[in-house]
């Protein structure tokens, strides 16, 4: 067999060049006990970024897996961030390292809205596909899942005196759960549009929402606790009894009435509706720059107001002449006297999401994340009375305000040059740290000029603009093209460049060094028109073949031209695309040009007769980019379908696919060296692939491609149905995914391991017993050898207790019941043996609820049933026992230790400490001042 062709394989390694993801919101976090309002969380892609508002960096990266960041809630306590996934996926974070332990997958689309209870065991979330989940923290497991929606969750809030629930939805509805019986007790219908915010003011008695015009409606809540009502049923003689009949209903009563408007100067819908802890603020903002800020006043400062209002009718009756038989005057109380606006702040750029907190001092801090890749942060202090947003920071160095439409590598692989519609930017490729920012036109096109001292750049206006870049400064502006420059290639012999541009013309251009009219010694570079070739269409893409003998031009009738640079005389034509040419290479021995169209094919061509060696179908979207890589007949390839891929055009095979641009892909560069790729996209990211010593077979990758594919469509099957459940509102939260499946059949294995060893002991025992002697055991399985010689049945516990805790429903739900009786024999054995008994008791309970009747039905289960049910009830006693002693023990020891040492544990502690540390320096400053 001959030796095959050896493939490398390119790996993802950073993403850089965006500040914050325009699909997540923002969110304040606070890392290991750092001060309030200086640390940000953005989405970023499939990643979190952490930033330091006050540094301008980058402290903390939260790694994703491939799915874009939807949605950011921290934890009440700070320690902890939940994200949500455009998969319907919520993982939970840890903010000290930056880890994530605990994932829920639940929603079948992307996740719109997460909230916290309280004490922070419990998470809600919503999402596209119109459920909201209750998950278990603690026990990292679904609740339930609740039903009733018709579109979109926007908003979730907890009412926690109640153990109440409100959602709102695009469907125009606010729906309220009572999470005790989690059903719908109430639905407000009192909007004509879309709800996109709601927040609670006033200890939850007052409810604002917000919607798709320029009101933010208030309502009042009312709640009366439990009454059971008789009727008169009682009067009637019924008997006693009576709460099993219909005629007794115990209602949970509340009241929700419209309290009345306030009216936001914008038009347009509420984007963010957020008030801080404490609800004393309250700001919203649309889908333009503005910000609006409300104060909320308390009790206290309402009556004032009134008290005051009143008084200033009385004087002005009095003035009137009403003498002394003036009625007792009574001044109406408006919406307009609790809410009142604060300031306005002006964002630079239309605003996605904001955040706001408000600290002791009566400072409001207010974190924007703007449409245009920045995130600004303000201060307003709310106890002046005119008070105006004062800017304090500004997060623009780490990206661009607009797509990256074109990218460069230096000579000597290490820096990139990305130029966008208003600011070319130079990273270093090793750090990915900016090294210079200069402001440009709509750049399409860039080079380094050979040296890497000045870079060119080709406009959109048809300008060809030059840097410096070690003063960072423009050099030269030339006109060159009455349309837009399209492309731009640097010649062979490094003396010059040529362009192309929508006034359908290529320009040839040397490079010349002029003495600087500033400086008058020095010299500096600029370019000088030479040759001129007029065609027929708009020229998209000029290339010159490594060689300098052809030039290829590709045009806007779908052609490609060869000329010969020489002499400019035509050469060949290469026609088969049914739309535009929009990029095309040239191999490094001027054999092959491979050409890119909109009609989603690449078409490989010999450079000598111009034939078409093989048309390949390369993409689901247009194909943007494309370019070889230096010294093989290696390319690569970017689409509007966000793949990157890349093509031997020698065997015209596909060889691997570069996933991760959540938009189209606009362009890539590859190094001189061939080992790294940058590639930038519509969702403003750069990515960095780099190419490792791994081999790719291409019948491994073809074959994983097929798996990968298996086990999406198996996810994708009919979801497990419980026997005998209807469904409602309220349904299971977990739902089929590969891993899920994948636990099931591991459980499955399992047990039937334990079968086999159970059959083989037995035929040992029953040979024993006919030799009537002791034989020597049968060989052990070499899967319980390398658990370390563990029995069958413990076996079977350790698969069940590696089943991800938010997962375990959902297999056991997979798991066909024949194995089921097998389970229930082991599971009575786990718990006279006191072996994770809180674990056994949750599967077992839940195979009995799913498998109710076929279990009740079979003979032979009854016994087993029967000694469960003594045993569980009996070993859960003991438990129950153990932890209640241990919880008296503890508490004792700590009502102890306060007694003897005079220390408070825990918050008190630390209050305690803040407020003697206060009281120290009030005193010290006081002494400063006597001396």
């Amino acid at each position: 067999m001959g030796l095959t062709k050896q493939y490398l394989r390119y790996v993802a390694s950073a993403v850089f060049g965006v500040i914050g993801n325009q699909k997540a919101n923002i969110a304040f976090v606070t890392l290991r006990g750092g001060e309030k309002g200086r640390y940000v969380a953005v989405g970023a892609c499939e990643h979190v970024f952490i930033w330091d508002v006050r540094k301008a960096e980058k402290v903390l990266i939260l790694e994703g897996k491939k799915h874009e960041v939807t949605y950011l809630c921290p934890s009440p306590d700070g320690v902890h961030i939940a994200v949500g996934y455009e998969d319907g996926g919520v993982r939970i974070f840890s903010l000290l390292n930056g880890e994530s332990n605990i994932s829920f997958s639940g929603h079948k689309s992307a996740v719109s809205v997460i909230r916290y209870d309280a004490l922070g065991a419990r998470l809600v979330t919503g999402s596209r596909d119109t459920d909201v989940i209750v998950w278990d923290i603690i026990n990292e497991c679904g609740l339930y899942r609740l039903k009733g929606h018709k579109d979109a969750i926007t908003q979730i809030l907890f009412l926690e005196s109640k153990n109440l629930l409100i959602t709102s939805s695009k469907d125009s509805f606010v729906k309220w759960w009572d999470l005790d019986t989690q059903h719908c007790f109430k639905t407000m219908v009192g909007h004509r549009t879309e709800v996109w915010g709601m927040v609670l003011l006033n200890q939850e008695s007052r409810l604002i929402t917000g919607s798709a015009d320029s009101e933010l409606r208030a309502w009042d809540i009312q709640y009366i606790e439990e009454v059971r009502q008789y009727h008169s049923c009682c009067e009637k003689g019924f008997p006693s009894n009576i709460h099993q009949r219909s005629d007794f209903c115990l209602q949970r009563i509340l009241s929700c009435k419209k309290a009345g408007s306030v009216l936001r100067e914008a038009r347009d819908r509420v984007v963010s509706l957020v008030t801080d802890a404490k609800a004393k603020v309250l700001a919203c903002h649309g889908l333009d720059a503005t910000l609006e800020v409300f104060t909320v006043l308390s009790e206290e400062e309402v009556q004032k107001k009134m008290d005051r209002k009143l008084k200033k009718a009385k004087k002005k009756t009095k003035s009137q002449g009403g003498g002394e038989d003036v009625p007792e005057l009574v001044v109406e109380r408006k919406l307009s006297d609790e809410i009142q606006k604060l300031a306005n702040i002006k964002a630079s750029s239309k605003i996605r999401s904001m955040d706001c907190l408000l600290v002791p001092n009566g400072e409001m801090k207010v974190a924007l994340l703007l449409q245009n890749n920045t995130v600004e942060t303000y201060t307003l202090k709310t106890s002046e009375k005119n008070p105006t947003g004062t800017k304090t920071s500004r997060l623009t160095l780490g990206g661009h305000r607009t797509d990256v439409r074109t990218l460069a590598f230096s000579s000597d692989n290490i820096a990139i040059l990305s130029a966008s519609g208003e600011t070319v930017k130079v990273w270093n490729r090793s750090t990915l740290q900016v090294i210079r920012t200069m402001g440009c036109e709509y750049a399409l096109c860039s080079l380094f000029v050979p040296g890497d001292r000045q870079i060119i750049l080709g406009t959109k206006s048809g300008k060809i603009q030059i840097f410096d870049l070690a003063s960072g400064s423009l050099l030269e502006t030339t006109d060159a093209h009455d349309g837009a420059l399209w492309s731009m290639c640097l010649s062979p012999d490094q003396r010059g460049i040529v362009t192309g541009g929508a006034d359908k013309t290529v320009k040839f251009w040397d490079f010349e060094l002029i003495k600087d009219r500033d400086s008058g010694k020095s010299k500096r570079l600029t370019v000088k028109h030479t040759r001129t070739l007029q065609l027929d269409e708009d020229v998209l893409c000029v290339r010159y073949s490594p060689d300098q003998r052809l030039l290829a031009v590709s045009l806007l009738d779908c052609t490609v031209k060869i000329f010969y640079t020489d002499t400019l005389k035509f050469f060949l034509s290469l026609y088969g695309h049914k739309l535009p040419v929009l990029c095309l290479d040239i191999s490094h021995d001027s054999a092959l040009i491979a050409t890119g169209s909109a009609d989603r094919n690449v078409k490989i061509w010999g450079l000598d007769f111009g034939d078409c060696h093989r048309s390949m179908f390369a993409h689901d979207d247009s194909v943007m980019f494309l370019q070889f890589v230096p010294k093989t007949h290696l390319f690569f390839t970017a689409g509007k379908d966000r793949k990157i891929k890349q093509w031997d055009a020698d065997k015209f095979e596909h060889i691997q696919t570069l996933e991760g641009h959540h938009r189209e892909v606009w362009c890539l560069a590859i190094s001189p060296n061939g080992d790294h790729i940058v590639s930038s996209s519509h969702d403003k990211s750069l990515r960095l692939w780099e190419r490792t010593r791994e081999p790719i077979i291409l019948e491994e990758e073809k074959e994983m491609e097929r798996e990968a594919e298996f086990e999406e469509s198996l996810a994708k099957g009919d979801e497990p149905v419980v026997p005998g459940e209807t469904k409602g509102e309220a349904e299971p939260a977990g739902k089929k995914t590969i891993e899920t499946v994948k636990a099931a059949e591991q459980i499955m294995e399992a047990i039937e391991l334990y079968r086999e060893e159970s059959e083989k002991l037995e035929e040992h025992r029953a040979t024993c017993k006919a030799a009537g002697k002791e034989l020597p055991p049968p060989k052990m399985n070499p899967i319980l050898v390398a658990f370390g010689n563990i029995s069958p049945s413990r076996y079977v516990l350790e698969v069940i207790k590696k089943v991800r805790s938010s997962e375990l429903e959902v297999s056991l739900l997979v798991l066909p019941f024949p194995y089921v009786p097998d389970l229930l024999k082991l599971f009575n054995g786990y718990v006279q043996q006191g072996l994770e008994v809180e674990l056994v008791c949750r599967c077992l309970f839940f195979l009995l609820r799913v498998h109710f009747g076929q279990i009740t039905s079979n003979q032979m289960l009854l016994s087993v049933i029967d000694e469960l049910r003594t045993n569980t009830i009996s070993k859960v006693r003991e438990i129950r026992d153990v932890l209640g002693f241990n919880s008296a023990g503890l508490q004792f020891l700590q009502r102890e230790i306060e007694s003897k040492e005079d220390v408070m544990f825990f918050a008190d502690a630390t209050d305690r400490f803040e407020e003697k540390k206060r009281k120290r320096r009030k005193r010290e400053r006081a002494v400063l001042t006597v001396t």
